[in-house]
């Protein structure tokens, strides 16, 4: 009986042995697709989409949407960031006209840290970062800083940081005016065309 266990444990071991060395899991993908198809409705990517699949860090990646990055992007297309929510707009960022952020304070790094904790990777701008599930963040802002595009896992921005070449991003940009009074007053562009029929 013992050896029958054994003999079935090495044809099991004999079989999966060359799938694991080349590495070749597309055979278990059809197996492993409900899966996937689960994990992306848990995760966030921002201005971008989730592609599961197991040839990636965490089992997916976030591609991009045409002027977004992530934020840990450092030009190169083939690191292993790429589960990163894109959050980060393409766009001119002027943080010139806010008050200079406090120093940081000098704290030792949590020993219950961990590299799967979402906070660790998120940018949460002038907010600080909340886990609220296995993938999930928000990011809570402070005062007179608000969440771009309005949604919590986006970083937090004063609006006089975002240029007007966001707006072509969807982003509503505040515009400088000239009062009457010789004053400068502020103005919101308009990204959408309200139709009034008669």
């Amino acid at each position: 009986m013992a050896s029958y266990q054994i003999l079935a444990f090495a044809a099991l071991f004999l079989i999966l042995l060359p799938v694991a060395v080349n590495g070749d899991l597309d055979d278990l993908s059809p197996a492993l697709s409900p899966f996937y198809d689960r994990l992306c409705d848990d995760v966030d990517c921002g201005k971008g989409t989730c592609k599961a699949d197991i040839s990636y860090p965490l089992n997916y990646i976030c591609e991009c949407d045409a002027g977004w990055k992530r934020t840990q992007d450092d030009s190169d297309d083939d690191d292993d960031h790429k589960f990163l929510p894109c959050v980060i707009p393409n766009c001119t960022l002027d943080y010139s006209c806010q008050p200079a952020p406090p120093p940081v304070p000098q704290r030792e790094v949590p020993r219950n840290s961990s590299l799967f904790d979402p906070c660790y990777w998120a940018y949460c701008g002038e907010g600080t970062c909340n886990k609220t599930a296995t993938y999930k963040y928000v990011c809570e802002c402070r005062s007179g800083f608000s969440n771009l595009l309005n949604r919590t896992y986006f970083p937090c921005y004063s609006q006089c940081t975002l240029g007007s070449d966001c707006s072509r991003l969807g982003i509503t940009v505040e515009s400088q005016e000239v009062t009457p009074d010789g004053g400068v007053g502020k103005g919101e562009v308009p990204l959408m065309i309200k139709y009034s029929f008669v």
